[in-house]
C-alpha cells in the first residue's frame, strides 16, 4: 500500500508540473488544466488509502460538501466573477492549510521537535494572513467596500510593528513550543495582519495582490506537507508559492513598480491622483458615426479593459468582431498583461466568447500596430492606455508600459461616464482630438455598434 500511495504521489506531481507548464500558453492551457485534475484526483487517491486513517466518517462529509459546493460555484458563477471566485480558492485553502497546522499542534499537546515547529508556525502564519487578505480581496472585488486604497496615519508603521511582532513571537514559539498563549497570538494576529495588509491596496493593484495569495497560499500547503510529512503537498505547495511569486514579478514589471510599492503605496489614493489637461474637452461620438469608420476600416484593435468584464461585454464584442471580419476587416485584440482585477482576466472572458487565441496579442506584439490602425476600440480600459505613463515624467504612473492606443488614427472609448480609473489618474488621451466617447453600458454600445455597422 505504502508503494501505491508513492507511485500516485509522484504520478500526480508530474502531471502538476505538467499542468503548469500548459498554463503558460493559451492553446495549451486547456490540456494544462486536465493534467492539473487528474494530477489532484490521483492526489486525493493516494491520501484516501492511507494507513493512519481511523474513520472515512468526516472526509466523506467533506468531500460531498466540497464537491458540492465545487460544482455549484462552476455551474453558477459567472466568468466575469473569476477574480471573486478565485480569491475565496484562495481563501479556503490557505484556511485549510491553517487549520491543519492549528489541528498538529492541539493534537501534541505544544511539544513538537523544532523543525516540525518551524514548518507548522510558517502554515499558520502564512496561510492566517493569507485568508483574511484574500477575503478582503474579494469584498474590494465585490465592491461591498471601496475599491480605492483606505488608508489612515502611520498605516505602513503600524503593519511593519505588527508583522516584526507576529515573527518575533513565531521564533519565540520555535524555540520553546510549549508556549501554547504565544502559538495562538501567532495565529489571531496572522489574521488580523492579512486584513490591514490588503485594506490600503487600491483595485487597480489587484492583478498583484491575487499572485500574492496565491503565493502565500502554496507556501503554506508547502509547509503543511513538511509538518505532517506528505510529499506531494511539498511539491505542489512549492509549485504554486514560486510559480505565484514569480507571477507576481511579472505583474509588478508590467506596472513598472515594485512590490514593496504595490504593498504599501495605497497607490489610487487622492495623494497620488494627477490633474487632466486644463481646457481639455471630452468629445462625444455617435454610434452611427463609429460604426461607419469600422465598416470600411482595413484594420481595427479592440483593448478590452475591467469595463468590459462588469458589463459582461465579451459576446457582443466577438459578435461585432465577426460581423466586420465579414466585411473584410482584419481584427486584432490588445492584451495588456494587468487589464482586469486577475492575471489573464481579459483572456479568460474572450476565451469564453470563443475569440481565437491567433487574435489575441500581448503588448509587445500589438503596440507596433497602432500607427496603421484605422481604429482602436477601448473598452473599458483606462489606467493601461494612458499615454502620461509614456509622454509625462510627472505622472504617478510614468515609465508603465501601456497600450499605444493614442497613436491609432481614430480612438473610441467606451465608458459609463467621465470618471476617472482605479488609479484615481485623469487620462489625456479622453480628450485627444483623434479620440471620440461613447457613453454607456459597454454591452449596450456594442450591439448598437453591430447594428449600426450591418446597415452602412
Amino acid at each position: 500500500m505504502n508503494v501505491f500511495i508513492e507511485f500516485t504521489y509522484l504520478a500526480a506531481s508530474i502531471l502538476f508540473i505538467l499542468g503548469l507548464k500548459g498554463l503558460s500558453h493559451p492553446e495549451s492551457a486547456r490540456r494544462g488544466m486536465i493534467y492539473a485534475e487528474i494530477g489532484m484526483l490521483l492526489a486525493i487517491v493516494g491520501t484516501l488509502v492511507h494507513k493512519e486513517i481511523v474513520s472515512y466518517e468526516w472526509i466523506i462529509a467533506g468531500l460531498i460538501i466540497g464537491s458540492l459546493v465545487g460544482g455549484a460555484i462552476s455551474i453558477w458563477v459567472p466568468m466575469t466573477a473569476m477574480p471573486q471566485r478565485t480569491a475565496l480558492s484562495h481563501a479556503f485553502g490557505a484556511l485549510a492549510a491553517s487549520l491543519v497546522g492549528i489541528s498538529e499542534y492541539y493534537r501534541h499537546a505544544g511539544h513538537v521537535e523544532t523543525v516540525k515547529m518551524t514548518a507548522l508556525g510558517l502554515e499558520v502564519m502564512l496561510g492566517g494572513l493569507t485568508v483574511t487578505g484574500s477575503l478582503m480581496a474579494f469584498v474590494k472585488l465585490q465592491d461591498w467596500i471601496r475599491g480605492t486604497p483606505i488608508t489612515y496615519p502611520g498605516q505602513n508603521v503600524v503593519n511593519m510593528t505588527l508583522f516584526g511582532v507576529m515573527t518575533l513571537m513565531l521564533i519565540y514559539v520555535i524555540v520553546v513550543p510549549s508556549a501554547t498563549l504565544a502559538f495562538y497570538s501567532v495565529v489571531g494576529l496572522a489574521y488580523l495582519f492579512g486584513v490591514l495588509l490588503v485594506l490600503p491596496i487600491g483595485a487597480a493593484d489587484m492583478p498583484v495582490v491575487m499572485s500574492l495569495m496565491n503565493s502565500y497560499a502554496g507556501l503554506a500547503a508547502a509547509a503543511t506537507g513538511f509538518a505532517i510529512s506528505n510529499n506531494v503537498l511539498i511539491i505542489a505547495g512549492t509549485l504554486d508559492g514560486f510559480s505565484g511569486f514569480i507571477l507576481s514579478i511579472l505583474m509588478c514589471r508590467a506596472m513598472n513598480r515594485s512590490i514593496s510599492n504595490v504593498l504599501f503605496g495605497a497607490f489610487g489614493s487622492e495623494a497620488t491622483a494627477a490633474r487632466g489637461p486644463e481646457g481639455g474637452v471630452m468629445r462625444e461620438v455617435s454610434a452611427d458615426d463609429i460604426a461607419l469608420q469600422m465598416a470600411y476600416a482595413r484594420q481595427v484593435i479592440f483593448v478590452p479593459g475591467y469595463g468590459m468584464a462588469t458589463a459582461q461585454a465579451q459576446h457582443a464584442v466577438r459578435e461585432l468582431a465577426t460581423l466586420l471580419e465579414s466585411r473584410g476587416v482584419t481584427v486584432k485584440y490588445a492584451i495588456h498583461p494587468v487589464a482586469g482585477r486577475m492575471p489573464g482576466h481579459m483572456n479568460v472572458l474572450l476565451a469564453e466568447a470563443n475569440v481565437p487565441y491567433s487574435s489575441l496579442y500581448d503588448l509587445e506584439q500589438i503596440n507596433s500596430e497602432f500607427p496603421g490602425a484605422d481604429v482602436a476600440v477601448v473598452i473599458g480600459a483606462n489606467d493601461v492606455v494612458n499615454p502620461d505613463a509614456r509622454d509625462n515624467p510627472q505622472s504617478p504612473i510614468a515609465g508603465m508600459p501601456i497600450l499605444d492606443v493614442d497613436r491609432a488614427h481614430s480612438v473610441v472609448v467606451l465608458k459609463r461616464g467621465k470618471g476617472k480609473g482605479f488609479a484615481g489618474i485623469e487620462n489625456p488621451l479622453f480628450f485627444k482630438p483623434n479620440t471620440g466617447m461613447l457613453y454607456g453600458d459597454a454591452k449596450a454600445s456594442l450591439i448598437k455598434l453591430a447594428d449600426a455597422v450591418q446597415h452602412v
